[in-house]
């Protein structure tokens, strides 16, 4: 069998159907899942659909952690919820405060050796503790909840050897933007980025954490570091060491494509508004003013990521300009800041604190000012996702944040004029500080009841897809289309997530704000298609992003590419993703026209022939039989009900 690296590994002791082929389809066993609230909620809903009695991986855990904003009734109602539906369905329950669920899982249950699928595309962050770990449509979740593979196209394997030692200044962060310099945010696609070399002796688990989370802005399926004798510690420091498992590269390991960071050599970077490939050296813009520096996320979640900005502004004060705002992400972090006094530093420089989440990281609160520089640790600067429709944000490290909050302007932490306050992870056993509920047992489960709030409405019913259509192109985008630009985030709009016909009328809001009238008008008429450009659904792994657009009658998207996740979302709700043969062809569609498709090739895989007021071009697509099978039916829970049997789900409204 030859020497294996670690991501093989993982696939191979997980492998239930396929060729470990880059390129073909392969079915993988989840062993653990993730879902957070803001796509939880249809999560739970989909098991109801599907008449799903109890989840049936080795541990399933739902996280409240994005909409934790209680301006009104709606999250509040959800968070009782999904306790409900996870005392129904045997979960683990992580009430609002615990955290977010990244760091918070890694705490508390991530395994080395062990596969955790998630709905958020940040997931591949348990890659830190050498996890297979991916993120995927909440539909995609809930079927691997009912016992159901996971199914993928088999990536590249892409080695990234670290040498060198981090200079002064110089942190994880750094390390993520240098291969987003280099690579853009579709360097990543078909691929899973694996860590190796000497230089990973002075990442820390959190550190690794840092760049498995940011290798989602790459599109890269997922991000595997080594179970070694670093991730060893971290978990006897979480009272867990009895999970660990080594998992090394065999010596000779190679890999499918091959790269070198030299981190002696890397510098302070910034990704520029409004992409994260978006890079450049701190140093080319320093020196224009700020509005806000913002710490913490699932991007720079650590003890050291918070602790060494106390220690940078201890006895300084913030810019009086600068909106300085800090997120601790899970219970044990903030109380070890509170008992190592970094809460007073920080609190004596200016910094506002906030409650330990994702805040505004998914634009929960902590909007910028109009056209303001706003400095923040996040993994994303998508437009208008910090809850600003004109912003301006810029990605940087926890070292660049806090410099730039003491002066006011973009600064370079190096210029500083006292020594770097080196801080690493303690060690030391404080603890977790997680108050998470465990799963009922099956015989009271089966006796707990769901609470509905009046935001929370059935699934809508979805038909098959028809065997031609004959529709108008409703709308027109470019390259790089983002999810929050379909479906967008934030305070106005997620706390509908449980809402579908409300949560729809905000699709494509910032794209075209007269799009979800203007579909109503013909869903009935046989709907409509979108035509996009490459990268198509780039982003967050949020399922409304393809579900909303479907219950406002959109069937087909044609693009010149799509990102991995939003591709199989649109499948799973029974929207048919369709690629150009010629990318040219692109030119030759516009908003407004009539397209006619005949969809009977699918099966074969054959070139489609399509038609666009009296011009005529070819479509075709990358689906697998299975796929075809579920696009069909009309999405997953319906080809799943099959499944599962006469009886299954229930009958719920439009």
């Amino acid at each position: 069998m030859g020497a294996s690296n670690v991501s093989h590994k993982l696939i191979r002791s997980h492998l239930v159907k396929g060729q470990m082929v880059p390129g073909e389809e392969i079915a993988l066993r989840i062993d653990q899942t993730l879902t957070q609230d803001a796509t939880g909620t249809l999560v739970m809903l989909e098991l109801e659909a599907m008449g799903l009695d109890r989840v049936r991986t080795e541990l399933s855990a739902q996280y409240v952690d994005h909409n934790i904003v209680q301006e009104d009734f709606k999250n509040a109602d959800d968070h009782l919820f999904l306790r409900s539906a996870c005392q129904r369905f045997g979960l683990y329950y992580s009430r609002p405060g615990n955290g977010v669920s990244h760091p918070v899982h890694q705490e508390c249950f991530g395994k080395p050796g062990k596969t955790l699928l998630g709905s958020d595309s940040h997931t591949p962050a348990a890659g830190a503790i050498g996890m297979l770990a991916m993120g995927a449509g909440g539909l995609e979740v809930a079927m691997a909840m009912a016992g159901e593979p996971y199914h993928l196209v088999m990536p590249k394997i892409w080695g990234i050897r670290l040498v060198g030692e981090l200079p002064d200044w110089v942190s994880a962060k750094d390390v993520i933007l240098e291969l987003l310099r280099r690579h853009g945010v579709r360097g990543g696609v078909g691929r899973i980025l694996e860590y190796h070399g000497p230089g990973l002796a002075q990442l820390q688990t959190m550190d690794r954490h840092v760049l498995a989370n940011m290798g989602t802005e790459l599109g890269a399926t997922t991000t595997v570091f080594p179970a070694d004798e670093e991730v060893r510690r971290y978990l006897r420091s979480q009272g867990r060491e009895q999970d660990y498992t080594e998992l090394l590269p065999d010596p000779g390991a190679s890999y499918d494509v091959e790269e070198e960071i030299d981190l002696s050599r890397l510098e302070p970077l910034t990704a520029l508004p409004s992409s994260p490939g978006n890079v450049v050296p701190v140093s080319e813009v320093a020196g224009r003013p700020i509005y806000q520096a913002y710490i913490g996320s699932s991007a720079n979640p650590g003890y050291r990521d918070l602790a060494v900005v106390a220690e940078i502004v201890k006895g300084r004060t913030a810019h009086d300009r600068v909106s300085f705002d800090v997120n601790p992400t899970t219970r044990q972090i903030l109380a070890r800041l509170i008992a190592d006094g970094h809460l007073v530093s920080l609190t004596a420089a200016g910094a506002r604190l906030h409650q330990t989440g994702c805040n505004g990281c998914i634009g929960m609160g902590q909007a910028p000012a109009t056209d303001r520089i706003s400095l923040r640790t996040v993994p994303r600067n998508f437009p208008g996702r910090s809850g600003t429709r004109e912003d301006q944000v810029y990605l940087v490290s926890p070292e660049t944040a806090a410099a730039s909050a003491l002066k006011g302007e973009i600064t370079d932490p190096r210029t500083l004029k006292f020594p770097y306050p080196k801080v690493r992870e303690p060690y030391d056993g404080l603890g977790r500080m997680e108050l998470i509920t465990p799963p009922l047992p099956p015989e009271e489960a089966r006796k707990a009841e769901l609470v509905r709030g009046p935001n929370i409405k059935s699934l809508p019913e979805l038909g098959p897809l028809p065997a031609s259509l004959s529709v108008p192109v409703l709308l027109k985008v470019g390259d790089d289309l983002t999810t929050d630009e379909i479906l967008p985030a934030g305070t106005r709009v997620l706390p509908y997530r449980s809402n579908i016909p409300k949560i729809s009328e905000f699709s494509f809001e910032q794209v075209d704000p007269t799009y979800a009238a203007r579909a109503m008008k013909v869903r009935d008429d046989g709907g409509h298609v979108v035509i996009g450009g490459s990268n198509y659904g780039q982003g967050s792994s949020r399922e409304h992003a393809a579900l909303a657009p479907r219950y406002l009658g959109l069937r087909a998207v044609i693009a010149k590419s799509f990102a991995r996740i939003h591709s199989q979302n649109l499948v799973n709700f029974g929207i048919a993703p369709l690629t150009f043969v010629d990318p040219g062809d692109y030119d030759a569609v516009s908003k407004g026209d009539t397209l006619s498709i005949d969809l009977d090739g699918l099966e074969s895989g054959k070139h489609l022939q399509a038609r666009a007021d009296g011009r005529s071009f070819f479509v075709t697509h990358s689906l697998s039989p299975r796929q075809v099978e579920i696009l069909r039916k009309g999405g997953l829970i319906n080809w799943m009900k099959e499944r599962l049997g006469p009886g299954a789900g229930q009958k719920v409204e439009r």
